[in-house]
């Protein structure tokens, strides 16, 4: 796979017999109490990676963090389940280094041998990751000859080892997960087939509103759902009851309906909406937007609307959906959400790319995960890339 811009490929890399760190994005869920693994599928992903780099001799450093210790050593989240689970998979022990850096460190890596792998610990529990301190750059880059990114979910990120480290090394390039990340998003931002819908749901218009500004001049169309349509809803004057609405962001999502019509972009807002007192009502009502009663929640788009969105979708050409319509979480909200899951997986025709987060969740929720182009593994890296921003850790790697 060529890659824009010079980045090489893992598989172009000088690796043999090298001292090679992988950045990876183990930041997975583990079960409270027996602190196992709950969900793999960030430590599969890399598995392509690995193995190249084990075949061909390869001594493997991995770097990853775990949730958010804030710079301390805290052992809840330490990385050994997740080592635990990688040697499970890969059928090959790995040697977990007790500290980010240090002396503990610097031997588990002057032990290796080739094809043999090393893991540094949480790479947050030293405070110099989060704030890219050159010092903390330098150590990591000693234990290595060349820089692999495997981690696209944590590409936003100006960290140590994300991008600070990378211009100690000598070789730098993207591992597979990596690699196909930036090939199917880099396709959104060049000249797609048409009609490009974008589909954006989730809570809140806050999040969103630099991904609805910068896609308002790329798509022909725009679908909207989740608590964020109700502000949306809000703001062309309807009253949605109880249900979740920023009001501090009216202005802004009167503002961004104005440039649409101005830029003569079409925003699909929902028609209908399924009901409740609250998110453990398990009797959802179908209202029209316009008939909500003053106790009730929208919490999921109602069937009027997904015919209309899978309309819309079955016409489109490319796709990047990013957000839930509702409450997927739970069965009774969790309709609308499937049935665009369900709608991009029946387009054939589209380049469909599902970014990230609760969508990556929702599709695979629904067994649809392997219907579409691609599903991100980065949620706020997604976003940002789609907008046409600089990643940082991707910026790195180019030569």
């Amino acid at each position: 796979m060529s890659l824009p811009h010079g980045i090489k490929s893992v598989e172009q890399l000088p690796v043999e017999g090298k001292r090679v760190f992988v950045r990876v994005d183990y930041n997975v869920p583990l079960e409270k109490g027996t602190k196992r693994v709950t969900d793999d599928a960030r430590i599969r992903a890399t598995l392509p990676t690995l193995k190249n780099l084990i075949e061909r001799g390869a001594r493997i450093v991995l770097g990853s963090h775990l949730g958010r210790p804030d710079g301390q050593v805290k052992p809840e989240l330490s990385l050994e389940p997740v080592a635990h689970k990688l040697a499970e998979l890969i059928g090959q022990e790995v040697s977990l280094a007790d500290e980010p850096v240090g002396d503990g460190a610097r031997k588990v890596v002057s032990d290796l041998r080739d094809g043999q792998i090393a893991m540094l610990e949480n790479l947050r529990w030293n405070p110099g990751e989060e704030a890219n301190d050159e010092a903390f750059a330098r150590q990591l880059a000693s234990y290595c000859d060349i820089y692999v990114n495997d981690a696209f979910g944590t590409a936003h990120r100006a960290h140590a080892s994300t991008a600070g480290m990378v211009k100690f090394v000598g070789e730098k390039g993207a591992g597979f997960v990596m690699a196909k990340e930036i090939d199917f998003l880099t396709r959104l931002l060049g000249n797609v087939d048409r009609p490009y819908v974008a589909v954006l749901g989730g809570a809140k218009v806050s999040d969103k509103i630099e991904v609805l500004d910068a896609l308002l001049d790329r798509v022909d169309s725009l679908v909207i759902g989740g608590a964020m349509a109700n502000t949306f809803l809000e703001a062309q004057g309807k009253n949605v009851g109880k249900s979740k609405v920023e009001k501090d962001k009216l202005p802004v999502a009167r503002n961004f309906l104005r440039k649409a019509v101005e830029k003569k972009k079409t925003v699909h807002l929902p028609t209908d909406v399924m009901v409740g007192s609250g998110l453990d009502d398990t009797n959802p009502v179908a209202v029209r937007v316009d008939q909500i009663g003053g106790e009730q929640m929208a919490l999921d788009i109602g069937p009027g609307t997904v015919e209309l969105y899978r309309r819309v979708l079955t016409e489109a050409r490319t796709v990047f959906w990013n957000g839930p319509m509702g409450v997927f979480e739970k069965k009774q909200w969790a309709n609308g959400t499937v049935s665009i899951a369900q709608a991009l997986a029946d387009n054939k025709l589209a380049l469909t790319v599902v970014g990230g987060g609760d969508s990556a969740a929702a599709i695979a929720q629904a067994g649809l995960a392997d219907k579409v182009s691609h599903v991100s593994t980065g949620g706020g890296a997604s976003l940002e890339f789609v907008q046409g921003l600089d990643l940082p850790g991707i910026a790195a790697l180019r030569p």
